[in-house]
């Protein structure tokens, strides 16, 4: 068991970003009462990591050069859709590489000191994640953009640290709408290089994203990797936001550096849905064909194995008689697991008839 209760920390996960990353994230930003010694004690432990960086970029110059075989295969949908389960049934596939738990928070040590980091990480953090009990290892494959936010200030993850700026942060950083082309640039510049870490990481040969904010990055992504493949998850929006309330409240409490009342980060995430959806759709047209699955969780849950089997045929992705035993190793693993269950309150139905009823209509969801 981790030494550290989650909702605890004394620290935010910007203790991982480089000098640069934090000043620019932070700067002009109000800070809340009763926030100033998270802050500070993440500054600190921050300026003092990042006086390692020099050697993390020396050995960076040493496989920076290296070319990447396949494009990425790309696990999108909203937060609270199933992503992370389905990105664990494909990690189990040793061709994939992926982004590491601990790599999400300490990107800037991967090639320099990773050994005993995440020592110390592993001994820290808790064991499961709070909001959903899923299980937190340092190795296990873990969503890109909490790295991504410690290499550069331009991604929509800022709102874990400044909720208050959230729809901001949304329309720039997660759908790209007011972003300019030099920061776009260098969100390109560094996911690539952050790829280049993760497969040389992990031995793998593609890269597996799964990371909910790139729903909502489609051109740009395809700019950057033209045949990428794509899985696109819909689940019970009724579910979704019973659930994206539950994780989201649970999770930024740690996070922030300054308050937000739950009615509003209802409202702000509420909106994001719409958004990410309505971009979603904008964008998919452009995916070449033969490169994008679209399916409902609740479908791949009941038939996992057949459903990734089907998924590896659609998408031509090799290697899937190598990692059947795995795959279907992992899924016994899991039978005995129990998600949360969602009662849906009056208010539930009413807020996403009112906002969402666009994915209900457009799914085929209902009571």
């Amino acid at each position: 068991m981790g030494l550290l209760e989650f909702d605890k920390l004394p620290i935010n996960t910007l203790v991982g970003a480089d000098w640069k990353t934090f000043r620019a994230i932070t700067a002009n930003q109000q800070i809340g009462t009763g926030y100033h010694n998270k802050y500070l004690l993440t500054k600190i432990v921050c300026r003092i990591l990042s006086l390692m960086k020099p050697f993390e970029e020396r050995n960076y110059k040493k496989i920076e050069d290296i070319q990447i075989e396949s494009d990425p295969l790309f696990i999108l949908g909203h937060w609270r859709s199933g992503t992370t389960f389905v990105h664990n049934v494909f990690a189990c596939d040793k061709h994939f590489g992926y982004t590491t738990t601990y790599q999400t928070v300490f990107p800037n040590l991967m090639l320099f000191g990773q050994s005993f980091f995440k020592k110390t990480m592993s001994w820290l953090m808790p064991d499961h994640r709070p909001a959903d009990n899923m299980e937190l290892k340092v190795d296990l494959p873990q969503e890109e953009e909490f790295a991504l936010s410690n290499m550069m200030p331009y991604t929509y993850y800022n709102f874990w640290f400044f909720p208050q700026r959230m729809l901001e942060y949304c329309d720039k950083y997660l759908l790209f709408d007011t972003i300019s082309e030099d920061e776009r640039k260098v969100f390109k510049d560094v996911f690539l290089k952050l790829i280049k870490i993760s497969l040389y990481n992990t031995h793998g040969t593609q890269y597996l994203s799964k990371n909910p904010p790139h729903t909502g990055r489609i051109r740009t992504l395809l700019e950057m990797f033209p045949n990428a493949k794509f899985i696109y998850l819909k689940r019970n929006p009724y579910t979704v936001f019973e659930s994206t309330r539950n994780f989201f409240t649970h999770t930024i409490k740690p996070l922030m550096l300054q308050p937000i009342t739950e009615e509003e980060l209802i409202k702000n995430y509420v909106e994001v849905y719409r958004r990410l959806f309505y971009k979603y759709e904008e964008e998919k047209s452009l995916i070449p064909a033969n490169n994008l699955v679209e399916l409902k969780f609740e479908d791949f849950e009941k038939d996992a194995f057949c459903i990734t089997q089907d998924i590896y045929k659609q998408l031509d992705i090799p290697g899937f008689e190598n990692a059947k035993n795995d795959i279907e190793k992992y899924l016994g693993k899991k039978k005995g697991y129990k998600k949360n269950q969602y009662k849906y309150e009056d208010l539930t139905v009413k807020t996403v008839e009112e906002n969402w009823g666009m994915a209900l209509k457009e799914w085929g969801y209902s009571l």
